[in-house]
């Protein structure tokens, strides 16, 4: 049947020409998309969308909706369900009736028909291009027309047909080959392109423009829209008509919307492979021929979605060794088959879908096998479940933030923040939140591409939870680690009002004087970033409540000028920017309001801040602003940034002798070309995080994402607690540690539910670990010696000397400082039982610097 259905297909591309080998220029796009177990507006897509402007030009902007709203579409939930929601795009206002007479009424049963309500003015927000005036009709193959499509003979000798295929999947190829032939004759064979399919599948629709995403939302009147998953994409098509709404992204296979961030090295040769399958680019994109794949191995192969998704991000080198032997015989068959189907260079998807034999609804989130486009998931469990994937935290957190304004089901702060390991044992590189009926509602869960669940904390209903008063305010006055402590110690009894009442009293008290303030929040920021157990409370809310009372103190700083220490600045006021009075001033920044980069942005004042003679800032109220830090120049030691919320992309690039402290996770291309400083970050970190650097302090609590350290040079020094995805040091080049060179250390280590440090399942899960080096080192703790020598390419392990230890234990020190990670406890301690470091740490070497020294030792 796979065969009939592909043959089916050949008359549709007869007289097409094959688009050429040529690589169009390389993409950057913002892609971003949720799903959620209750309906939500457009509009809450359009915060995370106006953030990622500058992963977006203007020219290409896309949304895409699941698990629509009927009443608001005027229909049954009936006719939603059974019928496909077929969107025509006019460009031409005229060719309306020349479509339905060729391709709509002479097919189809419509159950309603209209045309989307749009704005008068496009001008009004912006748009330069009109945006095509949108056709809506629910439709169902005419039976008759049906029955032929399914028993009409073609191929060679008119010897094949469809009969025995299942009717509703009939219909679907109907509906897909229809597509096709509107699209072929009324915009890919035309030079005036007069009209195409936006989309045509069940219970969801798309919506593309020349402008931006959120515009998509505002001209189409989509704000108050219902639906269960929204996605976005930013930014115009890598390859094809870049500014033609036509080559925006979402695209469409059947009952799934794809958008995509990258560009394909291999376009040329899925291209081929399609064509093979009797399938065209009539768009000539690398996204429209990535979704044209999904469906062919959906539809057409029939594969389950683990192994559609190893047929687009193959597993490789390591990891495949590492799976079970069936599962390698399974993939080892549909690698060899599909190979050349399989996107290569860098590119991560974000996939809308329909599932309507199942009754289900999924967002679906598929990276690379070298994890070369940035991607973050977050998960929120409560009243009401959400599940979000974007090309950045901030969006993730600008999503969040949208939904808590309005209703206060939603926290402002995700459960769970991760990314995915592309062509992984692990995770598969795919993460998929489901959604689905449980009995009145919705239920979403979330697993990886094996199917492994992905869940938040699981809090006991029956813990007991005390509801007391915070201890008497005398602690407020006392010194700053006994305040945080006495929350801490006392947090996991306490009730959500009593932590409420407690940092109220806190903020309030802080207004007393700058000493006082300074004590606060200092303990605040502990509270914040340490890690500690919450009782029932999920920490989400619990950071939530700490920020908003850190919020509310910065926000009632004296303005610039009019203080004594702390001066704040914002948006409104950034004109008044002045020296400061004292060298001890502090310049409190609140960020939002600020653009996200250019002449105008909050890194920009910082820089004029710092020449007024401003060494202390505290910036707050971030959604996205990239390069703090940045730009102050050489030799800035003694200045001191602390970053709250979220911070953007290139943080501390760049810096030479300042320090930065990012209180939250941070994102991508932190720490590019840094020379020296320091940079703390109490969290997770993005991908090619510190790529180039050139040395510099860094200490992270948490994991660092794909390619952290990739050619780094000269002495960097670098303490992660958690792991890094892959290629960990790729081409390190930064001499022999033991004489002034750099090296990381890699402590595998995460917090539990309660506070507590445990070994991850593995210091490193990757397979390119120090690849290539040519200097410097890696220091592992791998008490169980589960890296192996196959991980390593370019490296080799020697064993810890005393010098070594002596090397990196004030590097610990300053760690078990910063963290609370106590070396003798956590670190020298395995199953209870303290071992001395050369027992627990290993080190890795390149293979050019150790014969170096073998020729040194023999000399």
């Amino acid at each position: 049947m796979i065969e009939r259905i592909i043959e089916s297909r050949r008359k549709l591309i007869e007289g097409l020409s094959f688009p050429s080998g040529k690589k169009e220029e390389e993409g950057g796009c913002g892609v971003t998309g949720f799903v959620c177990s209750i309906p939500v507006a457009g509009k809450h897509i359009f915060e995370p969308s106006i953030q990622m402007h500058n992963r977006g030009n203007g020219k290409g902007g896309g949304i895409a909706a699941v698990g629509l709203d009927s009443e608001q579409l005027g229909v049954s939930q009936q006719i939603l369900d059974d019928h496909y929601l077929l969107q025509i795009a006019l460009l031409d206002t005229d060719a309306r009736g020349e479509v339905e007479k060729n391709c709509i009424t002479p097919f189809f049963d419509i159950a309603q028909a209209g045309v989307s309500e749009t704005l008068e003015d496009e001008l009004q927000i912006g748009l330069e291009v009109k945006p095509p005036d949108v056709c809506r009709y629910f439709v169902r193959v005419k039976e008759d027309v049906l029955a032929k499509f399914i028993e009409e003979p073609f191929g060679q000798g008119q010897a094949l047909s469809l009969q025995g295929m299942d009717v509703r999947a009939a219909e679907d190829e109907f509906i897909y080959q229809n597509t096709y032939r509107l699209n072929t004759k009324f915009y890919a064979a035309l030079g005036e392109k007069k009209a195409f399919v936006l989309s045509h599948g069940r219970n969801m629709m798309i919506l593309k423009i020349v402008g931006y995403a959120e515009q998509v939302v505002q001209y189409y009147r989509m704000d108050d829209f219902k639906a269960h998953i929204w996605i976005a994409h930013q930014r115009y098509p890598t390859k094809g008509r870049v500014w033609h709404p036509g080559g925006a992204h979402p695209f469409i296979g059947l009952n799934e919307a794809l958008v995509h961030n990258g560009d394909f090295a291999n376009y040329y040769s899925v291209s081929e492979y399609l064509r093979q399958r009797n399938i065209y680019p009539l768009f000539l994109t690398d996204t429209e021929v990535s979704v044209l794949m999904f469906d062919l191995l959906n539809r057409g192969y029939r594969y389950p979605l683990e192994y559609i998704i190893e047929a687009l991000a193959p597993t490789t080198e390591l990891d495949f060794d590492q799976l079970p032997q069936e599962k390698q015989r399974i993939y080892r068959a549909i690698q060899s088959t599909h190979i050349h189907g399989s996107p290569d260079g860098p590119w991560f998807f974000i996939i809308a879908r329909n599932e309507p034999s199942k009754k289900q609804f999924q967002l679906i989130g598929i990276t690379d096998t070298s994890m070369l486009r940035p991607q973050v998931f977050a998960l929120q469990e409560g009243e009401v479940n959400i599940g979000i994937i974007a090309s950045e935290k901030q969006a993730i957190d600008a999503t969040l933030q949208s939904l808590a304004g309005e209703d206060k089901r939603f926290c402002p702060i995700a459960d769970k923040y991760w990314n995915a390991r592309g062509g992984s044992h692990t995770d598969g590189g795919a993460f998929i939140f489901t959604l689905e009926d449980d009995h009145e509602q919705k239920r979403l869960t979330c697993t990886d591409k094996f199917g492994r669940l992905i869940t938040t904390t699981a809090r006991s209903e029956n813990r007991k939870v005390e509801s007391g008063k915070y201890p008497p305010l005398a602690g407020v006055r006392g010194v700053e680690n006994e305040k945080w402590e006495v929350v801490r110690d006392n947090l996991a009894q306490w009730d959500t009002d009593t932590l409420i009442e407690c940092c109220r009293i806190m903020a309030q008290k802080s207004t007393q004087n700058d000493e006082l303030k300074a004590e606060i929040i200092e303990g605040l920021t502990l509270l914040n970033n340490r890690r500690y157990d919450t009782g029932n409370k999920k920490r989400g809310v619990v950071l939530h409540i700490i920020r908003q009372a850190l919020h509310e103190i910065f926000n009632t700083t004296p303005l610039i000028g009019t203080g004594d220490i702390y001066h704040l600045i914002d948006w409104d006021n950034r004109h008044n920017l002045c020296e400061p009075k004292k060298d001890c001033g502090i310049l409190v920044l609140n960020a939002n309001g600020f653009p996200p980069e250019g002449d105008e942005c909050d890194a920009r004042l910082i820089v004029e801040a710092y020449k007024s003679g401003w060494k202390r800032f505290i910036v707050y109220g971030s959604k996205g602003q990239r390069f703090c830090g940045c730009g102050l120049g050489a030799n800035t030691k003694g200045v001191r940034i602390d970053a709250y919320d979220s911070s953007g992309d290139y943080l501390a690039s760049g810096i030479d002798g300042l320090e930065i402290y990012v209180h939250d996770n941070a994102q991508d291309q932190l720490g590019q070309i840094m020379k020296s400083g320091k940079l703390v970050v109490y969290g997770d970190v993005g991908q090619t995080f510190m790529y180039g650097a050139k040395g510099g302090e860094v200490y992270i609590l948490g994991n660092g994402a794909g390619r952290p350290l990739i050619n780094a040079v000269g002495r960097p020094r670098v303490v992660i607690n958690g792991t890094c995805l892959d290629f960990l040091a790729e081409s390190f080049m930064a001499g022999d540690p033991l004489n002034g060179g750099g090296f990381v250390i890699l402590n595998g280590m995460e917090f539990d539910d309660e506070g507590h440090l445990k070994e991850q399942p593995t210091p490193y899960p990757g397979s390119n670990l120090f690849s290539l080096a040519s200097g410097g080192a890696i220091y592992a703790r791998d008490p169980h010696h589960k890296i192996v020598a196959d991980q390593l390419n370019g490296g080799e392990f020697a064993k810890l000397t005393p010098p070594d230890w002596e090397l990196i234990l004030p590097y610990l020190q300053e760690n078990e400082r910063l963290f609370g990670i106590s070396i003798e406890k956590d670190l020298l301690t395995v199953d209870g039982v303290a071992k001395n470091p050369e027992e627990i740490y290993r080190k890795i070497r390149a293979v050019k610097l150790a014969v170096l020294t073998e020729v040194e030792e023999e000399d």
